[in-house]
């Protein structure tokens, strides 16, 4: 390290003068690990949220707690790893965020009740959101330039990875073994991340300097804020909106606390999320796309899978390979889309990409029960591939116009927005499907009581089929198993109208994008 100091390198460049480069890899390694872990953690769940329902006794209007409360979780957690990593160093840091993911997984692998559950998820969620943005500081500082294209290769490879084998390594976790070991695998996986970040991560060192000046009410006010309004969107329906007084207070809190968190970003003088890039056009209008983005890209991963447990009534491991398609288109063409839309002016990129995700889910909007494979793999695959062009190409647009002195504080920022969208967007769907549902139900059933001539054939079939069963009660049994059809037809049409709602946003969110600043413009002015 001293000869390194004395030819003038940095101290990133010391490992390639020491040969000390195998050491750097297995320390990075080990924390892309942790980053691979936290971000499949998102999407494991996916395939068997009806086992995790069963299991909890949770009703349907709050098993998208299982997914939202996480990523609210990261969200508060997100914009202080940069912080928290230089306090302690990236070493202890890491370490200690590793510790309590793997501890919080096992607990939430434990747990017998739903509340249980929702809490495990969100300390397991504040770990994580240690976890992410981590690697991608790490990539910038502890590699020089020429090898930082290779760090950021192997992290957008694994980031790329989680959600298309998550689902599927989650469906057969849970058919094999139970829906448990989508949490207890994280200890193995765990134990090797610590060893690796322990021995080999020695990137940096503390600065106990830093130890003053964090904006904690912020931080406090900014949590309030966001699960005051996750619990209001995601609660409200069922608990009769303003009727209910804890809706009613919990919407005058999120007001206040959203009131008092812009303020306080603005005022205070090391807030906790810059408000700044939210200045320029650009930004602001690609903010609410990305907004619209977390909406489609967490939405469509909680209600599909929902839709094919519940009303297809298939297995957990059927669901995980159904939904690998989705994964697997945006691993495939993440590498030619980033390579072809630098040469496209972003509108275009994204009035297509938001175009073709809206074009996918308005195809959901007709499923049915007789769908099979490859009905649900073309919807997938045209969904997938417009997201993954809107993700590209909406960074690109969005920091077409931003000062070079505001892109960091506009980095963070961004991807916040995007988890806020996916948590909200999880209990807006909530809300539809279970209203949607009840909707639907009670149209079906004011049908069948005006004793139409197939309601009649139907439930005499169905007494004879119960009959023939040897039941001691077949008229009662059909009425039951009628019954059955009706909420599966009900909860069918329900789901159809979440995708036709996703697919709503998109086609907004594309109109959105010809009130932005064309890039070419920009740079001339």
């Amino acid at each position: 390290m001293t000869d390194a100091v004395a030819n003038n390198l940095s101290p990133a460049a010391a490992p390639m003068a020491d040969g000390g480069w195998f050491k750097l890899y297995l320390g990075f390694g080990g924390m892309v690990l942790g980053q691979f872990m936290a971000m499949l953690d998102i999407n494991i769940v996916a395939s068997s949220l009806p086992q995790i329902q069963a299991g909890l006794g949770a009703s349907l209007d709050e098993i998208g707690w299982v997914q939202s409360m996480f990523l609210l979780a990261e969200v508060v957690t997100i914009p202080l790893a940069a912080y928290f990593s230089k306090l302690w160093g990236t070493r202890a840091f890491y370490m200690g965020a590793t510790i309590a993911f793997v501890v919080t997984s096992l607990i939430a692998g434990l747990v017998n009740d739903f509340e249980a559950m929702i809490l495990a998820r969100a300390l397991q969620g504040l770990a994580a959101g240690a976890m992410i943005p981590t690697v991608l500081a790490t990539a910038w500082s502890a590699f020089p330039l020429e090898r930082r294209v290779t760090a950021q290769v192997i992290t957008s490879v694994v980031v790329s990875l989680a959600p298309t084998i998550g689902p599927t390594l989650g469906g057969h976790l849970t058919e094999w073994l139970s829906w448990r070991w989508l949490f207890f695998i994280n200890a193995p996986a765990g134990l090797v991340v610590l060893f690796l970040v322990g021995r080999y991560a020695d990137f940096d060192k503390p600065d106990p300097r830093l130890g003053k000046g964090i904006d904690w009410f912020g931080l406090t006010v900014m949590a309030v804020f966001l699960l005051a309004t996750q619990y209001v969107l995601e609660q409200g329906a069922s608990d009769g909106w303003f009727r209910s007084d804890l809706i009613l207070w919990l919407t005058v809190t999120a007001v206040i606390g959203g009131a008092v968190f812009v303020w306080r970003q603005l005022s205070y003088r090391q807030p906790i999320v810059s408000l700044r890039p939210l200045g320029d056009r650009n930004f602001s209008i690609g903010a609410v796309m990305n907004f619209i983005l977390g909406v489609n890209l967490f939405g469509g991963m909680f209600v599909l899978p929902l839709f094919l447990g519940q009303v297809l009534r298939y297995s957990a491991s059927q669901v995980g390979t159904t939904l690998v398609v989705s994964g697997l288109t945006m691993f495939l063409t993440s590498p030619l889309v980033g390579r072809f839309i630098r040469r496209i002016e972003p509108r275009i990129t994204l009035i297509t990409g938001f175009l073709l995700a809206a074009f996918g889910l308005l195809i959901g909007a007709r499923v049915n029960q007789n769908w099979g494979f490859w009905d649900f793999a073309i919807m997938q695959a045209i969904r997938a591939f417009g997201t993954m062009v809107v993700a590209i190409g909406g960074q690109q647009m969005s920091v077409a116009t931003m000062p070079a002195q505001l892109m960091k504080e506009a980095s963070g920022l961004y991807n916040l927005i995007r988890n806020v969208g996916g948590a909200v967007g999880l209990a807006l769907l909530s809300t539809v499907l279970s209203h949607q549902t009840a909707l639907h139900l009670a149209d079906l059933t004011a049908a069948v009581s005006a004793a139409d001539a197939d309601s009649a054939e139907m439930l005499s079939n169905l007494g004879g089929l119960m009959a023939q069963a040897s039941l001691t009660d077949p008229d009662g049994a059909g009425r039951k198993a009628f019954a059955g059809l009706l909420r599966q037809k009900a909860a069918m049409l329900a789901f159809a109208d979440c995708f036709a709602f996703l697919g709503i946003g998109c086609l907004i969110a594309a109109a959105l994008a010809f009130f932005t600043t064309p890039a070419k413009a920009a740079a001339a002015r």
